[in-house]
C-alpha cells in the first residue's frame, strides 16, 4: 500500500507541475483558469494521498523528471493543442475542452443534422481510410521494387522472386508495426483509465470536482457543472466513461484491437503489393512488365480518386495527382535499376 501511494502521490504531484507549465503556455485565459484549477485540485489529491505514505509526505521540492521536462518544452514551444497526443500521455486532465462543441450532461451537441451520429462514423471512415493508404504503401512500393528489378534484370523470374520477397517483407513488417503502435497505445489507454477507476472508488468527490471543472470551462454554469458531476459520480459506468473522455480524452468503447490493426494491415498492404505481381504470377512473360506497369497506374489513379473522398479534392484531380506521383517513383526506381544493371554486367 505505502508504494502504491507513493506512486499516486508522484504522479499528482507530476500533474500539478505539468498543469502549472500548460496554463503558462495556454494563450486562451479561460482555458489556463482550467488548468489552474487542476492544478490545484492535483495538489490537494496529492496532499490527501500523502496520509496513506508512511511518515507523510516526502520532504524536498517536487523535482520533475527528464521526461516531463522534454514535454513541458514542447508544450512552451508548440502550445498545448498541438501537444495534445503527449499531454495524454502524462495523463493531462480537461483534454476534450480542446473540442469546440457544447456538451449537454456530458455529451457534446451536434451542431447540424450532418454531424448527428458522427462520432459513431469517425471509427469506421478511419477505418476505410487506413485501408486505402495501406493498398497505396504496398501498391507503390512493389511497383517500384519491381521495376527496379526489372530494369536491372528483365527476367521474370527473378522479378516474381523479387515482388513476392518485397510483398512478404513489407506485409509482415506494416502489420508488426501496427501491433507494437496499436498495443502500445491501448497499454498506455489502459494503465490511465485502470487509474481513473482506482481515484473514483478512493475520491470520488474530488474527482467529481475536476469533472465539474471541465464542464464549467467548457460553458456550463459553475453549480449546474456540479450537479451533473455528482450525478455522473453516483454510477461508477458512467462516471469512468465521463471522466475518460472528458479528463483523458479517451473512448473506453474505442481503444482498438492489436491482432485486428495487425491483420487488415497486412492485409490492406498485401492486396496493393499484389497488384503489380499479378501479370509476372501469371506468367505473362515478355508482357508482364506492360500489363503490371498499366495495372499499377490503373491502381494508382484509383487510390488517388477514393483518398479525394477525405481530403474533398475532385476525384479526378486527386487521382492525376497520385498517378503521376506514383509514376515518377517507378520511372526513377527503373533508371537506377538500369544503371546499376549496366555497371554490374
Amino acid at each position: 500500500m505505502s508504494e502504491s501511494a507513493l506512486d499516486r502521490w508522484q504522479e499528482e504531484k507530476a500533474s500539478t507541475w505539468v498543469y502549472e507549465v500548460v496554463a503558462c503556455a495556454e494563450p486562451d485565459a479561460n482555458r489556463a483558469a482550467l488548468f489552474r484549477a487542476l492544478a490545484v485540485a492535483a495538489e490537494q489529491q496529492a496532499a490527501i494521498i500523502a496520509r496513506d505514505i508512511p511518515g507523510g509526505e516526502p520532504s524536498g521540492p517536487f523535482r520533475p523528471t527528464l521526461r516531463l521536462r522534454v514535454v513541458a518544452s514542447l508544450i512552451r514551444a508548440f502550445g498545448p493543442r498541438r501537444c495534445r497526443p503527449l499531454l495524454a500521455a502524462v495523463k493531462v486532465r480537461g483534454l476534450s475542452i480542446y473540442d469546440p462543441q457544447p456538451l449537454v450532461a456530458g455529451h457534446v451537441m451536434p451542431k447540424n443534422v450532418a454531424e448527428v451520429g458522427g462520432r459513431h462514423h469517425g471509427l469506421a471512415g478511419g477505418n476505410l481510410r487506413a485501408a486505402v493508404f495501406g493498398v497505396n504503401d504496398g501498391l507503390v512500393s512493389n511497383a517500384c521494387l519491381i521495376l527496379g528489378v526489372a530494369g536491372a534484370a528483365p527476367d521474370s523470374a527473378a522479378v516474381l522472386l523479387a515482388g513476392t520477397a518485397g510483398l512478404l517483407a513489407g506485409a509482415f513488417s506494416m502489420a508488426a508495426g501496427e501491433y507494437v503502435s496499436v498495443r502500445s497505445q491501448r497499454e498506455l489507454f489502459e494503465y490511465q483509465i485502470g487509474q481513473e477507476r482506482e481515484e473514483l472508488e478512493l475520491y470520488p468527490d474530488e474527482e467529481a470536482e475536476e469533472l465539474a471543472l471541465i464542464y464549467a470551462a467548457r460553458g456550463v454554469p459553475v453549480e449546474k457543472a456540479r450537479e451533473i458531476a455528482h450525478v455522473l459520480v453516483k454510477d461508477p459506468k458512467t462516471a469512468l466513461d465521463a471522466l475518460a473522455r472528458e479528463e483523458l480524452g479517451l473512448n473506453p468503447d474505442d481503444l482498438g484491437s492489436p491482432v485486428a490493426a495487425a491483420v487488415s494491415s497486412f492485409a490492406a498492404f498485401t492486396v496493393g503489393a499484389l497488384l503489380p505481381l499479378l501479370p509476372f504470377a501469371i506468367g505473362l512473360e515478355s508482357l508482364a512488365l506492360t500489363v503490371s506497369i498499366a495495372v499499377s497506374g490503373v491502381a494508382l489513379f484509383a487510390v488517388g480518386a477514393v483518398l479525394s473522398l477525405f481530403s474533398g479534392r475532385s476525384a479526378l484531380a486527386g487521382g492525376a495527382r497520385m498517378f503521376a506521383l506514383g509514376g515518377v517513383a517507378g520511372a526513377a526506381t527503373w533508371a537506377i535499376g538500369r544503371l546499376l544493371g549496366v555497371g554490374l554486367s
